[in-house]
């Protein structure tokens, strides 16, 4: 070994968004005139720069360089110790190539930011909006979320309520804002309100929106039900005061004359004209719905009609709404929006009704097993999911992919993956994307004795192209979901 180094100081600290140095001592203890290159290496090379970047020593001799660190303020510059190092490669003698080591602690910072889409809702019973929280920070970020108003004026249904956020990850937090008071007619009235993001030792921080409250009735309506209400009286008034008195001049007739015609016989029935044949429907240019059957443990069975011919009443099965049918009307409703609506068969029950952009679909505190899915989207280009079911044969005490796994629908139709036959076994966890990966969904799931997880989404461009939800414990099921996009 022809080179001595010494880092001093071994150990250093520094800011996000500052710098701090750290000088690179070293002797040339060899025989011959030597040129040295230095090359930072590490996690924190990016952020390192060496001046100069090259050293001549005669032998004997020492020298010094200095080393900057200077970490951006963002995610990437990770909080704690961080180990560093830079390669010293002699020109003369490359095998000797030697490599010194350091530690830099990097301090952490917090950075949130929230945003409502959209700052405005509207509606007459409701509103959705979704709240994105950042973290912009270098660490884990835990934080509540509340809503308020002036005047108590709304209601707030907030899930989740509490999120952790990894350092450069999102949450979204979905909403449900109900009014304490329905306006019946009348204009439309503008309630202003905020979410409040909450975190320990720090001043909570507010986003602010607008819910657009419809009344019940459009006031157009209200004013010409008024005018015709007071038509409707002002015309029947007159024809009280003003009906005209009818005198028969048959009555000097009949005081005159006698009648040779018979009275007519009053079991005489009265002939009326039969109803006119209705016009066929119009044509309707709307997509078709699909329906199912319900199945459920009760099946209903039509009673004996009285005085008839015999016969009993034909037994009718009631078509159920799917997925589809949910996610259509919220597409005709919003076309330029994105939805995501889902049903879960659930044991014992049968299928829920269809569920939307995340609502709860399913059971909680029941115990009971989800055993199939239909979900219907649009405005992602088509989803595709996978079952991960219960195996009465597992060795390794996990399920598995059962048959076939994958299915698929495009926008606007259903997506089934599970089975709701007769013994089919339970749901533990499922696999989703939209769009072959190319659009983000989120997924959160309620568990058998461990309630909800955390809110999980997928990530275009990146990883597997689909999110997970569940577990492969092979004893543990899913008893309801919910689903965004």
């Amino acid at each position: 070994m022809s080179l001595w180094t010494s880092l001093e100081p071994a150990s250093t600290t520094v800011d996000p968004g500052s710098s701090t140095t750290v000088r690179l001592r070293l002797r040339n203890t060899g025989d011959v005139v030597d040129e040295y290159r230095f090359e930072p290496v590490g996690e924190v090379a990016p952020w390192t720069t060496v001046e100069p970047q090259t050293l001549r020593l005669y032998p004997g001799t020492t020298g010094s360089v200095e080393l900057t660190f200077a970490p951006p303020r963002t995610p990437d510059a990770t909080a704690g110790p961080n180990a560093y190092a830079v390669r010293i490669m002699p020109t003369e003698h490359p095998e000797a190539a030697t490599v010194p080591e350091g530690n830099l602690t990097i301090t952490p910072f917090t950075e949130v930011r929230a945003e409502l889409v959209p700052p405005t809702v509207k509606g007459r019973f409701r509103g959705r909006p979704k709240l994105a929280v950042d973290n912009l920070g270098n660490t884990k970020v835990t934080a509540s979320v509340s809503g308020s108003d002036n005047g108590d004026q709304l209601s707030y249904d907030i899930h989740p309520s509490n999120v952790q956020i990894e350092p450069g990850r999102a949450a979204f937090v979905k909403a449900t804002l109900k009014p304490r008071q329905i306006i019946w007619f009348g204009s439309k009235e503008e309630r202003p309100y905020a979410f409040a993001v909450k975190r320990s030792g720090v001043t909570p921080l507010d986003v602010e929106g607008t819910y657009v409250q419809r009344s019940f009735l459009p006031g157009w309506l209200a004013t010409c039900m008024g005018i015709f209400l007071a038509l409707a009286i002002t015309f029947l008034t007159l024809w009280l005061a003003y009906q005209p008195k009818v005198i028969s001049a048959a009555t000097e007739l009949q005081e005159t004359a006698v009648s040779t015609v018979p009275p007519p016989s009053p079991s005489a029935p009265v002939s009326t004209p039969p109803p006119p044949t209705p016009s066929a429907p119009p044509a309707s240019s709307a997509p078709p719905q699909v329906t199912e059957t319900e199945s459920g443990s009760e099946s209903a069975s039509g009673g004996d009609g009285g005085g008839g011919s015999g016969g009993g009443s034909e037994e009718k099965k009631k078509a159920a709404p799917t997925a589809a049918t949910a996610v259509r009307q919220l597409a005709a409703a919003d076309p330029g929006g994105r939805h995501i609506c889902y049903r879960a068969f659930v044991t014992g029950k049968g299928w829920t009704a269809p569920e939307c952009d995340g609502d709860t679909a399913g059971t909680v505190g029941q115990g009971r097993s989800l055993k199939a899915l239909n979900i219907a989207v649009s405005g992602v280009n088509g989803t595709a999911s996978a079952a991960f079911v219960h195996n009465p044969d597992s060795t390794n005490g996990q399920g598995h992919y059962n048959g076939k796994p994958w299915s698929n629908a495009k926008d606007g139709f259903d997506n089934y993956f599970g089975s709701s036959k007769a013994g089919a076994p339970d749901m533990l966890g499922f696999t989703i994307n939209v769009d072959n990966g190319g659009r983000g969904v989120c997924q959160s799931v309620h568990q058998k004795d461990r309630g909800w997880q955390n809110l999980a989404c997928d990530k275009p461009g990146e990883g597997e192209h689909y999110i997970f939800g569940g577990t492969l414990d092979n004893g543990i099921w899913l008893e309801a979901v919910k689903f965004t996009v």
